[in-house]
């Protein structure tokens, strides 16, 4: 039963592969360009659906349990539209819920909290947003 009940989770993770990834629409020349390109977005994934399950297991911890410093510090200053990021690291849920409404998350009442397609394009948003960041602050 205990096998059975983390099917769901590998159901998810697969998801993200497939969908996120887009890795079925690769048209690679060789299998070893593909099996390289499939590492890389397993490790994406993997980093998607964690995000997706500690934020919604562990919301109170502080942020940077997931993100870097320069990525919670665009990630608050671009959401919130400041020019200095708080001096104190948002909470995992706050972040994952501003990463959700980067990812098209409308954060209403009933929403619940941001599936992991929304948290993936938060996150393939926020990676430019990063270079931005670190280009203007340093």
């Amino acid at each position: 039963m205990e096998w059975y009940a983390r099917r769901w989770g590998i159901e998810c993770y697969h998801r993200i592969i497939k969908s996120g990834c887009r890795v079925e629409s690769r048209q690679l020349e060789s299998a070893r360009r593909l099996c390289n390109a499939l590492a890389i977005d397993m490790i994406i994934a993997w980093r998607i659906h964690y995000l997706t399950t500690l934020g919604q297991e562990t919301p109170d911890v502080p942020c940077t349990v997931y993100f870097s410093d320069s990525e919670w510090k665009a990630l608050t200053t671009f959401a919130n539209k400041v020019k200095e990021p708080p001096d104190l690291p948002p909470s995992l849920n706050d972040a994952v819920r501003l990463l959700g409404k980067l990812g098209g998350h409308l954060g209403r009442r009933g929403d619940g909290h941001p599936g992991s397609e929304v948290l993936w394009r938060g996150m393939s948003r926020l990676a430019d947003i990063e270079v931005a960041y670190e280009l203007y602050t340093t």
